[in-house]
């Protein structure tokens, strides 16, 4: 691991696990991008530089018509002083004018990682753990200055990338767009893959060919959202699970951004990601600056897997933070699907007395409880106890959980105010909204306006006041619209662009002190289920409800795309009933446990309406569970069937030391007269080792497992799912 800079060349290479990363201060101080794939020894690599006339692409230099900024790779572009490509920032001077010209001023490299003031970001324990640059760009002209960032990981192919901003004229500034970063490939030889979808169909993996021209993802929701993920790779031709080259991008933010790639006349193609430009601006006062969120970068030669891999460990142990980081999380029940909003306390606690019966752990009490909540057009804001449902309140519900012997979790959206409620009565100007506007709702409900110190206050100390009254040990955190009229009463007209990443300043704010003041609690984010599912909110929950459709099949495809970036710790999933809420599919209780156990396992239905037969399925599947949940949680995750390619779908979990193992086939469609033998190859396993198939008496070579595979059973019928277990023995 490190970051050297060569004086000689004025070349910085940055080496991180086994990549490197090459750039130069070029000519007159521009930064030129030279190298990002493989380690490798070279630390000249000027030669890979772009030189030669092109017509009609301008030059900085009139001695030098072989020089261009239209055709140098650079590691962050400006627009307007000879480059014609898309520009990783603008800047709007007091005269109107968005020309600005960085050149390399200074740098300096150091131990360890630097946090991001009000933003979450990935962090080290101790400093030997990374290495990070700091380049400093000056344009003398106008005083702006942006300081790169670079970090580098010790044990993985990772580098994390940001911008700051910083004023150092005498006159005010606009950013117009301040992008995280910017990566120039001198090939379009590549595929770009995403993950794209909608509510209840989140991040759903999408590839396609490079073409001319750009291509893009981007979100103007006020939020990540279920549309887009803050993802995006580029692929090298016939790349897959095992094989070929990726260069990933995922962006530490949940609010609104752009990710997008730029083929040009010349057959390169330009990278960048970071806050949505659109409808976003930011008054830069003289010695104020501006922090980008942070672009963590994976490189791998190993194919998506290893690409996967390597996020997985990093956001499990350098992203996600808190009690539970590193804790096995609980099997609970929420009764959400079981009650809606029509519930008693003897109801709750007779679920809950099942539920202990079967094994079950904590208890989650959803929407409902608070106000008039009696269906979901009132009282979001009124964080008040509804005593004509609970009477005696919380604490009284909570000891009756507790005195089942399970921990008890309540619901919570504490970003949305409805009108029908004595909040907004009292104060109608705290949700985001644009003067003599509609206040068009979703859901029966506005957005607070988080940009308010007061709003932000509230927010905490209502939260504070319920999580305070009773041993509460889990919290659905929920969000469920997205913005329109975009405006806050509490910033000046010039700075009404602002409005969405304040938004986002205030709600990681509000996080971060609540998650300080109660870290007891498993905090658990959601968004009309995924749809912000990202990194940024990560940092502070350590998990997230993967999406509100709970059909195990859906599930199938939801849970492998996300699996891409996110490990499977961070996924909550649960059995529901049948047929499903969402799509009205009747699905086997085995199939949909198999899904759900493949995340964080929970349960979603009436467990006192269940046969007698479906109890003793589900509390052989939670003891099951029980003893496979570190593997789920911590060991290696390893993708075996697309369910996007096939009509099947599979995956499996291996120990860190290789000694246990648990995977997971599904069958979607059955089909007519099918192949005699079909066998599923496992990944992952020590090839030396034998491993016993557990319930039988069968033993298996690694090397058999890998190579061979075992035998998928026979199955009849559609939506049918199957599991194995393995242990070393030698």
């Amino acid at each position: 691991m490190g970051i050297k800079y060569h004086q000689q060349n004025r070349t910085f290479h940055l080496q991180a696990g086994d990549s490197s990363y090459i750039f130069q201060v070029y000519r007159e101080g521009y930064l030129a991008h030279l190298y990002w794939g493989k380690r490798i020894r070279s630390n000249d690599l000027s030669r890979r530089i772009p030189y030669g006339r092109k017509p009609l692409s301008p030059t900085p230099d009139p001695w030098d018509e072989g020089f261009s900024l239209d055709t140098l790779p650079q590691e962050y572009p400006a627009f307007g002083n000879s480059d014609f490509r898309n520009p990783a920032y603008q800047v709007q001077l007091g005269n109107g004018s968005t020309v600005t010209d960085l050149r390399y001023k200074s740098h300096k490299i150091f131990k360890g990682k630097k946090r991001l003031q009000g933003l979450p970001a990935t962090y080290v324990e101790s400093d030997e753990e990374a290495e990070s640059l700091e380049v400093v760009l000056c344009d003398e002209l106008c005083g702006l200055e942006i300081v790169l960032t670079y970090t580098v990981f010790e044990k993985y192919n990772v580098l994390s990338r940001e911008a700051r901003l910083i004023n150092r004229g005498k006159e005010r500034l606009k950013i117009l767009k301040a992008l995280s970063g910017n990566v120039d490939f001198l090939s379009t030889d590549y595929d770009f893959l995403h993950l794209s979808g909608s509510w209840g169909r989140e991040r759903h993996i999408e590839r396609r060919a490079l073409a001319s021209g750009t291509q893009s993802i981007e979100s103007r929701r006020g939020s990540s959202s279920h549309q887009q993920n803050p993802f995006a790779a580029l692929l090298s031709k016939g790349a897959d699970e095992k094989q070929g080259e990726v260069f990933a991008f995922s962006l530490v933010y949940s609010g609104n951004f752009t990710a997008q790639v730029e083929v040009d006349q010349f057959k390169t193609a330009r990278f960048s990601m970071g806050i949505n430009p659109f409808d976003f601006s930011w008054m830069l006062d003289p010695m104020e600056s501006f922090q980008t969120p942070e672009l963590v970068m994976v490189y791998s030669d190993k194919g998506l897997g290893d690409m996967s891999s390597t996020y997985h460990q990093l956001y499990r142990n350098n992203l996600c933070r808190g009690y539970y980081k590193l804790k096995t999380r609980p099997v609970l029940i929420n009764n959400w699907e079981a009650t809606y909003f029509d519930f008693t306390p003897e109801k709750l606690e007779n679920i809950a007395k099942t539920a202990a019966e079967l094994g079950l752990e904590m208890f989650v009490l959803d929407d409902g409880w608070f106000g008039k909540r009696n269906r979901d057009d009132n009282s979001l804001g009124d964080w008040i106890v509804n005593k004509n449902k609970l009477p005696k309140g919380l604490e009284d519900l909570t000891e009756r959980i507790n005195h089942q012997g399970l921990s008890f979790g309540l619901w919570f959206e504490p970003e949305m105010i409805s009108e029908d409620s004595d909040l907004y009565r009292a104060h109608p100007d705290w949700c985001i909204h644009v003067p003599d506007r509609r206040r068009t709702n979703s859901r029966h409900q506005l957005i607070l306006d988080l940009t308010n110190e007061k709003v932000r206050k509230y927010i905490i100390e209502s939260l504070s006041n319920i999580l305070g009254c009773a041993p509460i040990r889990y919290v659905k955190w929920d969000m469920n619209r997205n913005m329109t009229e975009v405006g806050s009463a509490f910033l000046p007209a010039e700075r009404q662009r602002e409005t969405a990443h304040r938004y986002m300043l205030g709600l990681y704010e509000i996080m971060d002190k609540i998650t300080a003041d109660f870290p007891e609690i498993l905090f658990e984010s959601c968004s009309g289920g995924g749809g912000r599912f990202d990194p940024g909110i990560l940092h502070y929950m350590p998990q997230t409800w993967t999406s509100d459709n709970t059909d195990a099949i859906e599930r199938l495809f939801i849970q492998y795309g996300t699996s891409l970036v996110y490990p499977p710790i961070t996924m909550g999933a649960h059995v529901s009933a049948v047929p499903n809420h969402q799509v009205e599919r009747i699905t086997d209780l085995r199939t949909r446990g198999h899904a759900a156990m493949s995340g964080n396992l929970g349960y979603e239905l009436d467990l006192t309406k269940l046969s007698d037969e479906e109890k003793k399925i589900v509390k052989e599947q939670i003891g099951e569970y029980k003893e496979i949940r570190e593997i789920i949680q911590f060991g290696q995750f390893y993708r075996l069937k697309s369910p996007f390619e096939g009509k099947e779908a599979a995956w499996m979990f291996v120990s860190d030391d290789k000694q246990n193992v648990v995977a997971f086939y599904f069958r979607i469609l059955a089909k007519a007269n099918p192949p005699l033998v079909s066998m599923l190859r496992l990944r992952g396993l020590d090839e030396g080792k034998d491993y016993e198939l557990l319930g039988t008496d069968k033993v298996y070579g690694g090397d058999e497992l890998i190579h061979v595979g075992i035998n998928i059973p026979s199955f009849k019928g559609d939506y049918v799912s199957h599991y194995w277990r393995f242990k070393a023995i030698k």
